[in-house]
């Protein structure tokens, strides 16, 4: 199926200005987006268990889990926004023994309505971490 030049403005004009710049933080190569367009929706992603810059891949995947999220509490204060507007997290894992830990952890860090998520298992992430988070959050 052939899209009109239209359609292909559209998707083009959708793509963030900032979205492909490597983030601040630790020296890793990698693409990380903010925002999509003129959308109501923020994504962050590669929300890594970082300690002054620096993976801190020694503490348990529960610990590192809410390093995450404190990490994306802090990014979240930026856009003037908390842990209520997050909609929905990915978290990726490298060793699913540990979803059960990690579910404790999430359910607590989040108040009365906790979002969606996903966990996916990998093989392997930056700087040796065992957990890594993507947020899709409302800005509206």
């Amino acid at each position: 199926m052939r899209q009109s030049n239209i359609e292909r403005n559209q998707l083009t004009s959708r793509a963030s200005a900032t979205g492909r710049k490597q983030r601040d933080g630790p020296d890793y190569v990698g693409g990380y987006g903010q925002k999509t367009g003129s959308s109501d929706l923020l994504f962050l992603e590669g929300h890594l268990p970082t300690v002054d810059g620096t993976v801190d891949d020694r503490q348990s995947a529960p610990e590192q889990l809410e390093r995450c999220l404190e990490n994306l509490r802090e990014t979240l204060e930026g856009y003037d926004r908390t842990l209520d507007d997050v909609l929905k997290v990915t978290v990726y894992l490298t060793d699913l023994q540990q979803y059960e830990a990690i579910n404790d952890v999430y359910r607590d860090a989040f108040d009365e309505q906790v979002p969606a998520r996903s966990v996916v298992g990998v093989s392997e992430l930056l700087g040796g971490a065992d957990v890594q988070l993507d947020a899709v959050v409302a800005v509206e």
